[in-house]
C-alpha cells in the first residue's frame, strides 16, 4: 500500500469519518494493485463509507470538497486497472459510470434494474373495455380529479407502474380495485384467470395488507368469478423468491423465473437496490410489476432508495400530451393542469400519486402534522402541536418521563399497562382447550400493538436499550411483569435475525405467555402471528429457548416499525442534534398512528429533523429519463 494513506486511513477511523470496514478494503484493493495511487485507495475507501450510509455511488467531483489532495482524483480512476470505465470490464472492483464512482456489484444491481424498468416502460396498450369498466368500478366522485381510478388505468395499460401516496389515501383500496379490473378484462377475452401474487418486504408488512385486502375484495362491485380469482394471500418477498439461508442468492432468476402474470408489492419504499435487482431479475418478460408505497416514508435500511428515485418527480405529475389524451378518453378526466409535455419523461406517465387521504379528516392533528412535516414547513408542524385537539401532542423528554408516558399513556390513550391488563383480565382457565389459549395468545398481540414507543436511534438516554430498560424496570415497580428472569410472562420480543428453520423473519413480534405444556403443567411459551403457506394468519407458539435472535421490543426503532401501525404511537428523539434525525424519520413515525400520537421532543430538535431531507446519492433516476 502507499505509504502516505495509512495515517490518513487511521485518522479518519478515528474522527469517525471512515469505518475499519473501509480501511480494509483499501488495504484488499492495494493487495490486487500494489501500484495503486493512494488517491484511488482512498476514494475506493469513501465510497465503500458511503455504501454503508445508505449511497449506492460517490460523485467523484465532491471528494475534493470533503479530502482537497482529491481535486484530480478522476484521471487517476481512470487510468487504475482497479477502475472499469466501460460496459466490457466485468473483473475491476470498482466501476467509474461519468462521474459516479461504484462498487461493481452495486453499479451491477442499478444497472440492471435500470434495464428491467426501461424494458417494461416499453410496454403499453389499452384493454380492450377498458374504459366502461373504470366506470363501473369508479362511480362518479365530487373530487376531480380521482386519482385512485387514474392510477388503475395506467397500471392497467402497461406493464410497470407505480402508486404513492400518504397513509389513508388508498391504495389498498386502489389496488384490489386493479386486480379486479385486470382479472374482469382477461376473462372476458376468454384468456386464463391472470396469476397473481401480492407481496411485502417484512412479515409485518404482508401480514397488515393480509389483514385488510380480504375485506375488500368482498365489498368489490365485480361478478363472483372474478372475486374468487382475486388472491388474498400476501407473502414476503423473500419468500416469494426463494430465499437460501447463508446466500445472497434466490431460488428464483433470471434462469428459474416466478410462476405468475402480476406482482404487486407494497411497502416499496422499504426495499434496497439490491432486493429490488433480484426480484425484476426473477420476473417473466411479460409479467406487470406494480410497486405501492410512500415516497416519503424512510428509505431502505441498506443501500438505495428505490421507491424515492422512481417517485422524484411524483408530486408535479408531468404527463405528457398523450397521456393526458388518452385518459380523459378512458377515465373521462380533464388532466390539463398535470401536463408538461417538455419535462415528460417515459418513467412518469407510469408513475400516479394518491393525494386525498381518508384516514384523517379535515381536523385531525396527525394528519395536519405529517402533511407539514412531508411539506418541509417547521412553522405549520409547530402551531399544529400547540392547536392540537387532543389526538397529538409534543412533550419534552426526559428519560424517565418517557418510560412513565409508555407504562400509563396520555390523556386515556393506551400504553404497555394495558396491554398487560388485558393478558391478566382474559387469561383462560388452566384446564381450557387450547384454541382458547391460542385466540387469547392472538389477542395479546393485538392488546399490545395498540401502543408502541418508537426510538429514533439505538443510542443514548432516548435510545431503544435505555428505554428498553427503564420501561421494563417501571413496569416491574407496578407489580405488572416479573423481571427476575430474562424470560417473564409479558415480555415483547421482536426477532432480530432471519430464522428459515422456525419461519420467523427480522422485525416478527411475539408476546411471552404461559400456556399449558401438554402435561398438566404450565410453560412459558412466546406467540408469533405467523402467515401459513396459503398467506392466512395464524398464531404460532414458540419456545423461548430456541429463540437465538430476539430483544426486548418495549422500544423499537422507527426503522423497525415500517410496516405497522399502532393506535397511539409515541416517538422518541434525542436532545442534541444527530445524524440520524431527518424529515423522513420524524414523518414515518408520526404516520405509524392510527388515532393519537405523541412527540417526545424539543421544539428545537423538531425544526433540525424537519429541515435535514435525506438525499442517498444514486444513478438510478438519470438512467430511466
Amino acid at each position: 500500500m502507499t505509504v502516505d494513506i495509512l495515517p490518513w486511513l487511521d485518522l479518519e477511523i478515528i474522527e469517525q469519518r471512515l469505518r475499519p470496514l473501509d480501511r480494509a478494503f483499501a488495504r484488499f484493493l492495494a493487495t490486487l494493485d500494489a501500484s495503486a495511487d493512494a488517491r484511488v485507495l482512498a476514494a475506493a475507501a469513501m465510497t465503500s463509507k458511503e455504501l454503508g450510509d445508505g449511497h449506492i455511488c460517490v460523485d467523484v467531483n465532491e471528494l475534493a470538497e470533503r479530502v482537497p489532495w482529491l481535486h484530480d482524483v478522476a484521471d487517476e480512476l481512470r487510468a487504475s486497472p482497479l477502475v472499469a470505465t466501460t460496459y466490457e470490464d466485468n473483473a475491476s472492483p470498482l466501476v467509474l459510470d461519468g462521474d459516479l464512482l461504484y462498487l461493481r456489484r452495486f453499479w451491477r444491481y442499478e444497472v440492471g434494474v435500470a434495464g428491467a424498468i426501461r424494458s417494461r416502460l416499453a410496454h403499453e396498450g389499452t384493454p380492450a373495455g377498458l374504459a366502461s369498466e373504470l366506470a363501473r368500478l369508479f362511480p362518479p366522485d365530487d373530487m376531480s380529479p380521482d386519482w385512485q381510478k387514474i392510477a388503475c388505468a395506467i397500471a392497467a395499460r402497461g406493464a410497470f407502474a407505480v402508486i404513492t401516496g400518504g397513509p389513508g389515501t388508498g391504495k389498498t383500496t386502489t389496488v384490489v380495485r386493479l386486480l379486479g379490473l385486470l382479472q374482469t378484462l382477461a376473462i372476458r377475452r376468454g384468456e386464463p384467470r391472470l396469476r397473481i401474487r401480492l407481496a411485502a418486504p417484512t412479515g409485518k408488512a404482508a401480514a397488515r395488507l393480509n389483514a385488510s385486502i380480504a375485506g375488500q375484495i368482498e365489498r368489490l362491485n365485480v361478478d363472483a368469478q372474478v372475486k374468487q380469482a382475486i388472491p388474498a394471500e400476501v407473502t414476503t418477498l423473500h419468500r416469494l423468491l426463494g430465499s437460501r439461508p447463508d446466500s445472497r442468492a434466490f431460488r428464483h432468476d433470471r434462469d428459474n423465473p416466478l410462476h405468475l402474470d402480476v406482482l404487486v408489492i407494497d411497502e416499496a419504499s422499504m426495499i434496497d437496490l439490491e432486493m429490488m435487482a433480484a426480484t425484476l431479475d426473477a420476473l417473466p418478460p411479460d409479467a406487470r410489476l406494480v410497486l405501492l408505497g410512500d415516497k416519503d416514508q424512510l428509505s431502505s435500511v441498506e443501500a438505495g432508495a428505490v421507491l424515492g428515485d422512481l417517485c422524484a418527480r411524483a408530486e408535479a405529475g408531468r404527463y405528457d400530451a398523450d397521456t393526458v389524451q388518452w385518459l380523459a378518453e378512458v377515465c373521462d378526466v380533464d388532466m390539463a393542469a398535470w401536463r408538461d409535455p417538455e419535462e415528460a419523461r417515459a418513467l412518469d406517465q407510469r408513475v400516479v400519486m394518491l393525494r386525498r387521504s381518508r384516514r384523517f379528516g379535515e381536523h385531525s392533528g396527525i394528519g395536519a402534522l405529517a402533511n407539514a412535516i412531508r411539506q418541509g414547513d417547521t412553522q405549520a408542524a409547530g402551531q399544529t402541536l400547540k392547536a392540537s385537539s387532543g389526538d397529538i401532542a409534543l412533550q419534552v423528554p426526559t428519560a424517565d418521563g418517557i418510560a412513565t408516558l409508555a407504562i400509563e399513556g396520555r390523556a386515556g390513550t393506551p400504553g404497555y399497562r394495558a396491554y398487560l391488563d388485558w393478558i391478566e383480565r382474559e387469561r383462560p382457565q388452566p384446564d381450557a382447550p387450547f384454541d382458547a389459549f391460542e385466540a387469547w395468545g392472538g389477542g395479546a398481540l393485538q392488546a399490545y400493538a395498540r401502543f408502541q414507543l418508537l426510538c429514533a436511534s439505538r443510542h443514548g438516554d432516548t435510545g431503544v436499550p435505555a428505554q428498553n430498560e427503564r420501561i421494563a424496570q417501571g413496569l416491574a415497580a407496578r407489580g405488572l411483569i416479573d423481571i427476575e428472569r430474562d424470560w417473564y410472562e409479558g415480555r415483547p420480543v421482536m426477532v432480530t435475525r432471519n430464522d428459515y428453520a422456525i419461519g420467523l423473519m427480522n422485525g416478527d413480534v411475539g408476546i411471552t405467555l404461559w400456556i399449558p405444556d401438554g402435561q398438566g403443567g404450565m410453560a412459558l411459551r412466546v406467540v408469533f402471528a405467523v402467515l401459513d403457506e396459503h398467506g392466512k394468519e395464524r398464531v404460532r407458539f414458540v419456545v423461548p429457548s430456541r429463540l437465538a435472535a430476539v430483544e426486548t421490543v418495549y422500544a423499537m426503532t422507527v426503522h423497525k416499525s415500517q410496516g405497522s401501525e399502532f393506535e397511539h404511537t409515541a416517538l422518541a428523539l434525542p436532545t442534541e442534534p444527530s445524524a440520524v434525525l431527518t424529515r423522513e424519520l420524524l414523518y414515518t413515525g408520526v404516520t405509524r398512528a392510527k388515532t393519537h400520537f405523541t412527540l417526545l421532543a424539543t421544539p428545537d430538535i423538531m425544526a433540525y429533523a424537519i429541515a435535514r431531507q435525506t438525499r442517498r446519492a444514486s444513478g438510478l433516476l438519470p438512467r430511466l429519463l
